[in-house]
């Protein structure tokens, strides 16, 4: 096998190891964001969400052994802009999930990716993809669509905000992941993200609505919805394109409708279960269609390193 075959070979490799991990992410988020569904009513979204940070910290730090010189506004602006963004938009989700339910607010969360696919497209095959993904989301959230009764228009904006920063999140990961080492990155993304959330999460805890199984359902949020996916997300974003990336994310509200029935009892409509399947097969038709620019000769030279 010549050097390019081997090369090639070694590529394919690493794009099937980044697929099959984040397909692995996909379903531990959503089975995390069903825990947190439970918990939510008990705990406060604060709280639960501080916990997931606590938990990523926890994790993530003892792996990060940062020099003074390398501490510079510069360098780690985009891990810091990171870290604001995970605290927005964690909060921002789990609310929705409370106030919406699971598989309603990742369908509307899951614009964000969506639009961040499509915004530099000029192809006719792209508008009308968004135009059916619209569509899907008036389905879902129209009179008589949910099982649930009306839907909370404050929860709808909770899923926007987080829609917008799930695509700040994607971009900055990306970022971070090509101009820091390691997970040096997360780490200080978590950090900031952590010193937002904690002094509202100490104003809102309530020590008494505590015990073993929230105590277990806290953890269970934190290691499978941040410390699990987000450390291995710089491993994925190393090793596949942002589209790919969001081809294997368009399943996401699929796979968290069916966590949002196993674990919280969510029961959907027809209208609700069309209108989410409409969603993710535009995302998946626009993105799979995409193409990609040409990659340079250091960009080709990048991929081969582990």
């Amino acid at each position: 096998m010549g050097t390019g075959e081997q090369a090639d070979a070694a590529q394919r490799r690493r794009r099937l190891a980044g697929a099959g991990t984040q397909l692995g992410t996909e379903f531990s988020i959503n089975f995390g964001s069903s825990l947190a569904g439970l918990v939510i009513p008990v705990v406060g979204s604060f709280v639960v969400v501080a916990v997931r940070q606590v938990v990523m910290v926890a994790v993530v730090l003892p792996f990060y052994r940062p020099r003074r010189a390398s501490l510079t506004w510069r360098r780690l602006w985009p891990a810091i802009a990171l870290g604001v963004v995970l605290a927005v938009m964690n909060l921002a989700f789990y609310e929705s999930v409370h106030l919406l339910g699971l598989g309603v607010a990742a369908t509307i969360e899951f614009l964000g990716p969506l639009g961040l696919a499509l915004v530099t497209s000029r192809r006719w095959l792209d508008v009308a993809c968004a135009l059916a993904a619209g569509a899907g989301v008036v389905l879902l959230l129209g009179p008589g669509a949910s099982a649930a009764g009306e839907i909370d228009p404050w929860g709808v904006a909770l899923a926007l905000t987080a829609a917008v920063s799930w695509a700040l999140y994607i971009v900055l990961t990306r970022r971070v992941a090509v101009g820091l080492p390691g997970l040096e990155g997360l780490t200080v993304a978590s950090i900031v993200s952590l010193a937002l959330l904690l002094p509202f999460a100490v104003v809102t805890f309530d020590a008494g609505a505590i015990d073993w199984r929230v105590l277990g359902l806290l953890l269970g949020v934190g290691v499978l919805s941040s410390a699990l996916p987000y450390s291995l997300d710089t491993y994925i974003l190393r090793r596949i394109t942002p589209r790919l990336y969001a081809i294997i994310t368009s399943l996401g509200p699929v796979i968290a409708a069916g966590f949002g029935w196993l674990v919280l009892d969510e029961s959907f409509t027809l209208l609700e279960v069309v209108a989410i399947v409409v969603v993710c097969g535009a995302a998946g038709t626009a993105i799979a269609t995409q193409r990609e620019r040409p990659k340079s000769a250091l960009e080709r030279t990048a991929e081969t390193i582990p």
